[in-house]
């Protein structure tokens, strides 16, 4: 019987910078390609819809793929993330990273079935494991939004899925609100 490779936070640090993106998820190591343009798109544009309601209130901030270290072995890298100022104080590490959970978790789907995968299982089991409050699957080829929030039993589930014609809240963010076409901007609409 073979042994499996437990990958570590030491491991990830110790592979080359070659322009791929690599996370460990329960000791997994996870690869993906560079994104695509309108994935890195979408990211931006999440940035700058949550951006002015939280320069207005200044309850927390925003970040663009931060090294999120749950444990030795859960070393991820969100695609973008908002954390509140309580919760900022406490788990930004002197290594400049996160060690523990942010409040929401944003993802962007990369095309194949592997990534949406990875986003739709094994995130998901993972940030709800660790305490994310909120987690946004945005999947700019349907321009949809999954939203997961915690339930009675505290695991992150399936909230509701909006469309480019709905607007996204969240109780969050409080008095945030935004038109879902909004986070699709730029993005062709398919046909």
């Amino acid at each position: 019987m073979g042994t499996s490779i437990r990958w570590t936070s030491a491991d990830l640090n110790a592979l080359p910078d070659d322009g791929n993106r690599y996370e460990i998820v329960d000791g997994e190591l996870l690869v993906s390609e560079q994104p695509h343009y309108y994935h890195q798109r979408v990211c931006a544009n999440a940035v700058e819809v949550i951006g002015p309601w939280n320069a207005a209130t200044g309850l927390g901030e925003t970040s663009v793929a931060p090294g999120l270290i749950f444990a030795d072995d859960q070393d991820v890298a969100p695609d973008v993330v908002w954390i509140s100022t309580d919760r900022l104080a406490a788990l930004l590490g002197p290594d400049g990273k996160l060690h523990g959970a942010p409040d929401l978790v944003i993802e962007v789907v990369s095309p194949g079935l592997i990534n949406e995968r990875r986003d739709r299982e094994a995130k998901l089991k993972l940030y709800s494991a660790r305490g994310v409050l909120e987690y946004w699957i945005l999947n700019w080829k349907s321009r949809q939004i999954e939203i997961y929030r915690r339930d009675e039993t505290h695991h992150l589930k399936l909230d509701c899925t909006l469309a480019d014609q709905d607007t996204l809240t969240s109780p969050l963010l409080p008095g945030f609100s935004s038109p879902v076409s909004r986070l699709f901007m730029g993005i062709p609409v398919s046909r």
